[in-house]
């Protein structure tokens, strides 16, 4: 099946989404991939249809449960939720060990975690029993020093992926500047990756500055609130009180 066929077969898309087919054919090719796309754009297809197409598991590191369960559910949804699962805290031990089990019978082809998980005792041995081809750093910004949402525990995952023998690293994001994403090269030790990067540009959203004095405040927010087009809206406030005031 090629990739086209694939994807409309798997997620009803008649196309691809500018840089998600060079991202894919990479991704099966075993190539390292640095995916930089706004959020909406379809940066979890980048992974997930090669993952799904290859004959081993592709391992996705997410930094939320949230995060996580929309997308099992979200494939669910699509007639594929028994060829993917997640493994968190949220679940049992028991429910953990059966999906564990399950990916090293090589019945699943994704497999969500926490960064976390690979701190707990055992899981890095266990997962040696599993076939790892594809090893996915989803919200990759969070590894970077420079990123705004930096967390420690992505510090451990380029081992991580090194350990469980991974054929290609996968990096996704939707907030790199220039510098995280350098920066994320580095620290994931990403070797010679494709990079995919596309346009933030929103038409719809525009950004204007105002600096009114304390007693203009509120008569400057009803009048940006005017309009048919207005609302829904989300004001907010630098404190509790301010935000109860208006």
């Amino acid at each position: 099946m090629d990739l086209k066929s694939a994807l409309h077969s798997m997620f009803g898309f008649g196309d691809f989404r500018p840089g998600q087919r060079e991202a894919c054919e990479a991704a099966l090719a075993g190539r390292d991939v640095l995916v930089v796309m706004p959020t909406g754009s379809g940066k979890s297809l980048c992974y997930q249809l090669p993952g799904l197409l290859r004959d081993d598991l592709t391992v996705v590191v997410s930094p939320l449960v949230a995060l996580m369960q929309d997308q099992v559910e979200a494939l669910a949804a699509r007639g594929l939720g028994d060829r993917v699962a997640l493994v968190n805290a949220q679940q049992d031990g028991s429910a953990n060990a059966g999906v564990l089990a399950r990916a090293a019978a090589g019945d699943l082809r994704l497999l969500y975690v926490a960064p976390e998980r690979f701190a707990a005792p055992g899981f890095l041995e266990r997962m040696r029993e599993v076939r790892v081809g594809l090893f996915v750093v989803d919200e990759a910004h969070c590894v970077s020093q420079w990123g705004h949402d930096f967390r420690p525990d992505y510090f451990r995952l380029a081992d991580a992926a090194r350990a469980l023998g991974a054929q290609a690293l996968i990096a996704s994001t939707a907030t790199a500047t220039p510098r995280v994403a350098v920066d994320v090269e580095r620290r994931l030790g990403l070797s010679d990756p494709l990079r995919v990067a596309t346009g933030f540009d929103r038409p719809n959203i525009a950004f204007a500055v105002a600096r009114p004095g304390g007693h203009e405040k509120r008569p400057l927010i009803a009048e940006a609130l005017r309009g048919e087009d207005r609302l829904p809206a989300i004001v907010y406030a630098g404190t509790r009180a301010g935000a109860e005031e208006i």
